[in-house]
């Protein structure tokens, strides 16, 4: 094998382990659930503990009601929600709960550590527990119940699900299909073998001293908070919990400009924090720590489009100069069918999503047209734009 060759097979190695990565974790979690006794049931819940719940908005303001009211609708007693209105018109935000804290920042922040920051020193009491859900969010009314489930077995920090608050659109289908994928790998698949859950923005919540210790470390711009902060939490040796029945609405770009300015966001966060992924994975190498390792390798996993680009890309190099090389990737093809089609079916998607599915090229090529605008995606914008107003009762997607 010459040095073409071998450089050749270290680029593939790189996108493959991308790809077989699900079907090691799935072997590492039954292995590891099929050796315990009963010791990682899920406990009953314990009682209330005393949360903040922090909403930023940034620019607009029109879905913040629906938001708080779903928050109002919670099965909780002991809360307070932060609402954190930065740039924001807040002339039609009236709230008479008082559990409901409206702040508006005296200069624009145009951050979201520096948003949460904010409500923090605002708080009315020191609450005990935190959790950040975005100004787009629904949220399901057993939220804080499941959430506590996980904190009973000892997380400090822990991630739910976001599902679809609309599929309105192709791309919103699209979006929704794309994130199941990675709900299921970087969150269900991760746990289960005994790493962290992947942190994705919202519907998660933490201890109040563990995120307040982040905060004050926190200097960075930009959008990608979260990726530094579930670094921060697993190398200090915490693992995050994923709770699966904990889950919030998410609104889905439903439209190509809104699509191409989020994912110019996303792709400039991974191309920003690529390297925690590398160093991650030399801790883990070092202290002989797997659950540090499979997390390092999801932080260093391409976006989804760049990993299905360079799949044709290589088959037509393979089969042009390298043939041999084809067995690698048919196995790797099968196991990334495979798992989408799985995770597909684990989280219900609705038809809708997997009628959207024909039209994958299509939402491919926004997101190389978001690649390339991924350099200036901070310039362009700093958070989505929102559209969809909706209702918590009017979310009922078929399954």
């Amino acid at each position: 094998m010459d040095i073409t060759q071998v450089f050749w097979l270290v680029i593939q190695l790189f996108f493959y382990q991308g790809l077989l990565m699900p079907a090691v974790l799935r072997l590492v979690g039954f292995l590891r659930n099929t050796s315990k006794v009963g010791s990682d049931k899920m406990p009953e819940d314990m009682g209330e503990h005393d949360y903040a719940i922090i909403v930023t908005a940034y620019g607009q303001s029109s879905q913040v009601p629906a938001v708080v009211n779903s928050l109002l609708g919670l099965d909780y007693g002991t809360f307070d929600i932060y609402v954190v209105a930065d740039n924001c018109d807040t002339s039609g935000l009236k709230f008479d709960a008082e559990k409901v804290h409206l702040l508006t920042p005296p200069v624009e922040l145009a951050n979201n550590v520096k948003s949460h920051a904010y409500a923090v020193s605002n708080f009315v009491r020191n609450h005990q527990r935190l959790a950040i859900i975005d100004a787009d969010n629904l949220v399901d009314s057993g939220f804080l119940h499941e959430m506590d489930r996980l904190f009973e077995r000892g997380y400090r920090a822990v991630q739910g699900v976001r599902r679809a608050k609309n599929l309105n659109t192709t791309y919103a289908c699209l979006d929704e299909a794309g994130d199941i994928f990675y709900r299921y790998i970087d969150r269900k698949l991760l746990f289960e073998a005994g790493s962290s859950a992947a942190l994705c923005g919202s519907g998660m919540a933490f201890e109040s001293d563990l995120y307040r210790s982040f905060m004050n470390d926190y200097k960075l711009s930009g959008a990608g908070f979260d990726k530094l902060l579930q670094y921060d939490i697993v190398k200090q040796g915490l693992r995050i919990g994923f709770a699966e029945k904990a889950v919030v609405f998410d609104e889905k770009t439903a439209a190509t400009d809104q699509l191409v300015k989020q994912r110019a966001r996303w792709i400039n966060t991974w191309f920003r924090f690529w390297g925690l992924g590398l160093k991650l994975s030399l801790y883990s190498v070092k202290g002989r720590r797997s659950n540090l390792f499979f997390f390092s390798m999801m932080l260093l996993r391409p976006p989804l489009f760049l990993l299905i680009g360079f799949l044709g890309l290589a088959l037509i190099v393979n089969i042009l100069f390298y043939p041999w090389f084809l067995l690698l990737w048919g196995l790797a093809i099968s196991v990334f069918i495979g798992t989408f089609l799985i995770a597909l079916n684990y989280f219900n998607a609705d038809r809708a999503v997997v009628n959207a599915l024909f039209k994958v090229p299509q939402f491919v090529f926004y997101q190389i047209k978001a690649l390339f605008k991924s350099r200036r995606a901070n310039k362009l914008s700093v958070a989505t734009a929102h559209y969809y107003d909706a209702k918590t009762s009017d979310i009922e997607h078929d399954s």
